[in-house]
């Protein structure tokens, strides 16, 4: 989107100024750089001169969202709403604002109303079942994960997240294939060979846990937690030398790890290999677990 640049003319008794229209583009614009200070500005300015329009309320309420200020995003979310009642992507957007807040029960009746006004509206269905899943409803959430692969059957995430929440079900092999449709979509998401990778982990299939883990490194490989994930595979498989080097990769990424130092520990016992200072360490940056480990090995 291009810039629209304006002469100010200062002219006594009179003044050319810019349009509402102008500044939201100009808003708009700074918003996709990610420069959303700039783009509240101009947003308020548009808003000033035309406080009716409630597109100028969702505007600066997604550059309030995406910097974290989900109380000034609502309120503007809010507005927008009072100006159109029936404004499905402000009630949309508030849901989002209210889950990210962890309000799930205020961000499930937003997504609902979303649905009511828009029927195929794939992504209220998809966070509304982020809520649900949050509150610990999975049955729930599988269903709207699932409304909304009806509505778009090459919906990446939602296909993910019905993913997880039958694995947290117990039911690993659905989730499995879920994670491989998702992948026939997406062949480059780091995330879902990740979680077909923890799948496979805790169904016992190591060689097909570390080779998910491994393809998700490739993809993004500054994730700590992929590390330790492949690390534990390894371990399971009594690989302790592969195990320990994924540990001492998630600490170079993240060195407050805790987890990471703890299952280093662990590999390192099993490998005949002094551990306690791992142990120690893992304890000193707070894990309760590893102290009582630590205490129990190493006093």
């Amino acid at each position: 989107m291009k810039h629209l640049l304006t002469i100010i003319f200062f002219i006594p008794l009179l003044f050319f100024g810019q349009s509402d229209t102008e500044y939201n583009i100009r808003g708009v614009d700074h918003a996709e750089k990610g420069e959303y200070h700039l783009a509240i500005a101009d947003f308020t300015e548009a808003i000033r001169i035309n406080p009716d329009d409630d597109s100028l309320y969702l505007n600066r309420g997604l550059a309030y969202y995406n910097l974290g200020n989900y109380d000034d995003a609502i309120t503007d979310y809010i507005r927008a709403i009072r100006i159109d009642p029936e404004f499905a992507a402000a009630y949309y957007n508030r849901g989002n604002a209210y889950r990210k807040s962890r309000k799930y029960e205020e961000a499930i009746a937003d997504y609902t109303r979303v649905i009511r006004i828009d029927s195929d509206y794939s992504a209220a269905y998809n966070n509304r079942g982020i809520a649900y899943y949050n509150l610990g409803n999975y049955e729930e959430a599988i269903a709207d994960y699932t409304r909304a692969i009806r509505i778009d059957p090459y919906y990446v995430d939602a296909y993910n997240n019905r993913g997880i929440a039958y694995g947290d079900l117990g039911n690993y092999e659905e989730a499995i294939a879920d994670y491989i449709k998702a992948i026939r979509i997406d062949p480059d998401d780091a995330a879902v060979y990740y979680n077909r990778g923890f799948a496979h982990n805790e169904l016992g299939n190591y060689e097909e846990a570390i080779a998910d883990y491994t393809r998700a490194i490739i993809i993004d490989p500054d994730d700590a937690a992929t590390y330790l994930n492949r690390g534990i595979a390894y371990r399971k498989s009594r690989k302790y030398q592969e195990a320990i080097a994924d540990y001492t990769k998630a600490i170079r990424i993240d060195p407050d790890f805790a987890a990471a130092y703890y299952n280093r520990g662990i590999a390192k016992e099993k490998a005949g290999l002094l551990y306690c200072s791992d142990y120690k360490r893992a304890c000193d940056l707070g894990g309760k677990e590893c102290c009582e480990w630590y205490n129990n090995q190493c006093r």
